[in-house]
């Protein structure tokens, strides 16, 4: 699994190199489509695993054509609709769904190089659903969704397997989309819902739009708590040895609903916001547990932009430590040193490497 985890990463980061040199659907398949097929295990120069230009007549139409198929056991299992990497996807679901039921496969991808979305029949057999069941991005990788993905590897393949999880991880992800999009801007019933338990008079329109901030509040108040509660624990169990800090961190910070939610919002608005993700607050209690033996740890804040999450002392921009890059796959820690040190970073464990620098930039602002 690690083997496979560092092929899609090493994926992950050449897209991101050469991604703007790519100006055609055939170079998007060659480049970046085709060397995923590989990763999942598959041999893409043998026709008995897998077939480009697949024909799948639909109706009268004859001659139509799927850009790949994976194949067992002559059969097609998995069917690819390829677009180019400049392409958004929306436009061209109704072009695979057509495909789909002239076949025998269960699973059909739509992507552009960069993101797949992931399609089966769980809403009526033998016909697509209109919403994918899972959505990857090669840009955007979850440490949740390579297991997701691992699923498709040629070695590990089962239709039923993934069936089976595929229902579950498709309401899972529609229930948490309403969530976060009640977390932006929560509608009259939601906040019904919420006030049912804690308001007694008439749940009027003038009540309702009273209530709207409040129930917003409180939906972020519920989530910093949560995650404070967790720095909170982590900090206070420490023993400040050393060799446990990251097996501390990764038992302590562990992944919640609420982290999952949060990840979320970016699906639903339509400009980028700042997220303060699971990985930077793991790096940042990784940092403060490795500061305070030193620096009182009441003077260790954060702040979150768009571009990196600074680390600073005593909540002063002019004090700041280090700057943790983890929004892209190229993950790395800026130093706050003569040089602005910067080391890339293959986890948030590898911040350990560092301590004795992180240590002597902190001490120049006591």
């Amino acid at each position: 699994m690690e083997t496979f985890i560092q092929q899609i990463k090493t994926l992950s980061s050449r897209i991101e190199r050469i991604k703007d040199n790519i100006q055609t659907e055939e170079a998007t398949k060659t480049s970046l489509i085709m060397p995923l097929i590989q990763a999942l295990g598959y041999d893409i120069f043998n026709p008995e695993e897998l077939v480009p230009e697949f024909v799948a007549d639909v109706g009268i139409k004859k001659g139509e054509k799927i850009d790949y198929a994976i194949m067992e056991n002559g059969y097609p299992v998995i069917l690819i609709e390829a677009k180019s990497v400049h392409e958004k996807l929306h436009k061209h679901d109704s072009q695979l769904f057509r495909y789909f039921g002239t076949t025998k496969a269960k699973f059909a991808i739509l992507t552009n190089g960069i993101e797949y979305k992931f399609f089966t029949d769980l809403e009526e057999p033998n016909k697509m659903d209109e919403k994918p069941f899972f959505i990857f991005n090669l840009l955007e990788i979850r440490e949740n969704h390579f297991l997701e993905l691992a699923k498709f590897r040629k070695n590990f393949f089962n239709v039923e397997n993934v069936l089976t999880t595929a229902s579950e991880l498709k309401y899972t992800n529609e229930i948490k989309k309403f969530l976060t999009q009640q977390w932006d801007e929560p509608n009259e019933e939601f906040i019904k819902f919420v006030l049912s338990d804690v308001y007694q008079g008439v749940k009027t329109k003038k009540v309702i739009d009273n209530f709207r901030d409040i129930v917003k509040k409180s939906l972020n108040q519920f989530v910093n708590e949560k995650v404070n509660d967790k720095l909170h624990k982590a900090l206070s169990s420490t023993d400040g040895n050393e060799i446990n800090l990251a097996e501390k961190i990764n038992e302590e910070v562990a992944p919640t609903k609420e982290n999952e939610l949060i990840d979320e919002l970016e699906k639903v608005v339509d400009e980028p916001i700042i997220v303060t993700t699971e990985e930077e607050i793991e790096g940042y209690v990784l940092i403060k547990l490795m500061l305070k033996e030193s620096i009182d740890a009441s003077r260790i804040y954060y702040r979150d932009n768009k571009s990196y999450f600074n680390v600073l002392l005593d909540d002063s921009i002019r004090k700041w430590i280090c700057r943790l890059g983890f929004n892209t796959s190229n993950k790395y820690i800026q130093l706050n040193d003569e040089l602005k040190t910067t080391h890339k970073l293959e986890s948030v464990n590898d911040i350990l490497l560092y301590k004795d620098e992180i240590l002597r930039v902190a001490e120049q602002f006591h």
